[in-house]
C-alpha cells in the first residue's frame, strides 16, 4: 500500500506553494501557503512542515495556524530562532513561489469553533498568540456576539504579533477585549500593562467577560503556560475548562523566563 492508502488524507505529506510573506515583527514573519489538497481545519489546530536537505537529512517542526477556517490560505507565523534549524531557513531562504512540504491539520483538544460558545478567555505568551488569533478571527466571522478576552504577554510593543489587527479589533468589536502586558519595554506604553502578567491581571480580564468563562485557552512557553494555568485555577476557573498548548522546556520554577509574575 502507498502512504496515501494507509494514512488519513490530512496526514499525507504534500507540497504547498508559498503565496505571500508578511513581516509581522522584527523577528516574526507570516507565510501564506496554498496546499493543493486541503479540507479545512478548526481554529487552534496546527500543521507539520518538513525540510529535506540534498544529502537526505530531514528536519520537521509543528506550527500553529494563524488564519481562520474561513480563509483560503493557510497562514503560518514563524519566529526566527538563532539556534533553530527550520525557522532560519524560512526567514532567510524561502521566497514567494517556493514549495513547502506540509501535512495537517493536526490537533483535537486545543481548538475552538463557534458552536462551542462562550465566554472565552485566551491567554498567550509571545508566538503562543498565533492559534488564539485564529480563534479570534473565526469568532469575528462566525459568532461575533461571543464574548472573548485576550491576555497577551510580549517583550516590547514592537514584538506584539498582529499588533495593528488586535488594537483595531479591540476598538471596533464590543464583545472583544485586549489585555496587553509588555514585560521588557523600556518605558510604559499608554493603555497597556508595563510588566509581567499576574493573578490580578488575569482576574481583571475574567471579570470583563461578565460571566464565568466556558473555556480558557493558554498557549506559550512551558513555564508561561504552567504559571498562567495555576493562576486560573486559584481564581476559581474549573480545571476542566482550561485547555493548554505549550512549547519549549523552561521550568516553571523560573518565573522571570515565564513572563508571568510569581505568587506573592
Amino acid at each position: 500500500m502507498t502512504q496515501a492508502e494507509v494514512l488519513p488524507p490530512r496526514l499525507v505529506w504534500q507540497e504547498a506553494e508559498v503565496r505571500r510573506i508578511v513581516q509581522q515583527t522584527p523577528t516574526v514573519k507570516s507565510f501564506f501557503l496554498a496546499p493543493p489538497a486541503w479540507h479545512g481545519f478548526v481554529a487552534g489546530q496546527h500543521i507539520d512542515v518538513r525540510l529535506t536537505a540534498p544529502d537526505g537529512y530531514q528536519a520537521q517542526r509543528s506550527y500553529s495556524i494563524g488564519s481562520p477556517p474561513e480563509a483560503a490560505e493557510v497562514e503560518l507565523v514563524i519566529e526566527r530562532l538563532s539556534t533553530g534549524e527550520v525557522s532560519p531557513f524560512f526567514h532567510e531562504v524561502v521566497q514567494v513561489g517556493d514549495m513547502i512540504e506540509m501535512r495537517g491539520p493536526i490537533g483535537g483538544h486545543f481548538d475552538w469553533q463557534a458552536s462551542d460558545g462562550g465566554p472565552v478567555l485566551l491567554i498567550g505568551g509571545g508566538s503562543g498568540v498565533v492559534p488564539l488569533v485564529s480563534m479570534l478571527r473565526h469568532r469575528a466571522a462566525a459568532a461575533p456576539d461571543v464574548k472573548m478576552g485576550l491576555v497577551y504577554s510580549a517583550r516590547r510593543f514592537e514584538d506584539v504579533i498582529f499588533r495593528d489587527e488586535l488594537l483595531a479589533r479591540a476598538a471596533a468589536e464590543p464583545d472583544f477585549a485586549l489585555h496587553l502586558a509588555l514585560t521588557r519595554e523600556a518605558a510604559p506604553v499608554a493603555g497597556h500593562r508595563h510588566g509581567r502578567i499576574d493573578r490580578a491581571f488575569i482576574a481583571e480580564a475574567l471579570a470583563g467577560l461578565g460571566a464565568p468563562p466556558k473555556l480558557c485557552f493558554v498557549c506559550g512557553a512551558t513555564a508561561f503556560v504552567e504559571v498562567a494555568s495555576m493562576f486560573l485555577v486559584e481564581i476559581g476557573v474549573p480545571f476542566a475548562a482550561i485547555r493548554t498548548e505549550r512549547y519549549g522546556g523552561t521550568p516553571a520554577e523560573d518565573p522571570i523566563k515565564a513572563d508571568v509574575a510569581p505568587e506573592e
